[in-house]
């Protein structure tokens, strides 16, 4: 059985983390088959927009203590240092890559696990799952590009606040502080989460990427910065065949090609 099962369909790229009797830790050979995948879809023209998923009713437990153990005696500073370097480009790619991302949260999202969700661009949770920066836990300090990602969804002391108490979030606090955008029902949580990828690789490519590299830059720029950028995006788009295209349509009182899908139910 694979570590990590890769499906691309319309467009759409489902990454699912597959060692359910681990609840997807990220074992060492966890982490390369995510960062050789993610690899993969982000230079795949073909692929317009990432889902990433957990298989077996968890989404990721986070680090592989046991491997981390098996590790110990051989280890130093530098190994250790060397281990967390090693995963910097993956996680670059997945905060940085112009494709949308949407995570779909079942069950734990623990430690590493919380973190990598978080990378994504939307995260969308079922009625069981649980968020939690269990770090504190183990007498380590968030990593996987939590200390970046986290504050920037739910400002400083929040986030001091759950790293320093490794506290679980279930779905509905976690959709109250941002983290979670929605909450579906578990048998709908991936379908709902392939729809809005599928629904965002109809969109303008360059639109997507321009927005997604704006707001990612937005809390480390200044005001002119921000403005000269967006006055050459918004040329660039204007150019585009998929602008071109919905002004057509617009004009013509035809339905956009581009829509974003109504919300399910509340679970």
């Amino acid at each position: 059985m694979s570590e990590l099962d890769l499906q691309v369909r319309d467009g759409v790229a489902t990454l699912t983390l597959n060692q359910p009797a681990s609840r997807n830790a990220l074992s060492l050979s966890m982490k390369a088959a995510l960062a050789d995948a993610v690899a993969q879809v982000a230079s795949d023209n073909g692929v317009r927009a990432v889902v990433i998923t957990g298989a077996g009713g968890a989404f990721c437990a986070g680090g592989d203590l046991r491997g981390m153990e098996e590790h110990r005696p051989m280890a130093t500073v530098q190994s250790w240092r060397e281990r967390m370097r090693a995963l910097h480009p993956l996680i670059r790619t997945l905060l940085t890559m112009d494709k949308p991302l949407v995570a779909a949260v079942d069950g734990a999202a623990y430690g590493a696990g919380f973190s990598l969700a978080i990378t994504a661009d939307f995260v969308l949770a079922s009625p069981r799952a649980r968020f939690c920066m269990s770090f504190m836990r183990v007498g380590l300090v968030p990593d996987f590009a939590a200390m970046y990602t986290l504050p920037r969804v739910v400002g400083v002391q929040r986030a001091k606040e759950l790293m320093l108490s490794a506290r679980e979030l279930g779905a509905e606090e976690a959709r109250q502080l941002g983290i979670a955008m929605e909450i579906v029902p578990g048998e709908a949580l991936l379908a709902r989460a392939q729809q809005l990828a599928a629904s965002l690789a109809a969109a303008s490519p360059m639109a997507v990427s321009f927005v997604k590299a704006g707001v990612g830059m937005s809390l480390a720029t200044d005001l002119d910065r921000a403005l000269a950028e967006e006055a050459d995006h918004q040329a660039l788009c204007f150019e585009t065949d998929p602008h071109r295209e919905a002004v057509r349509r617009f004009l013509a009182k035809e339905p956009a090609a581009f829509q974003w899908p109504a919300p399910p139910d509340k679970a």
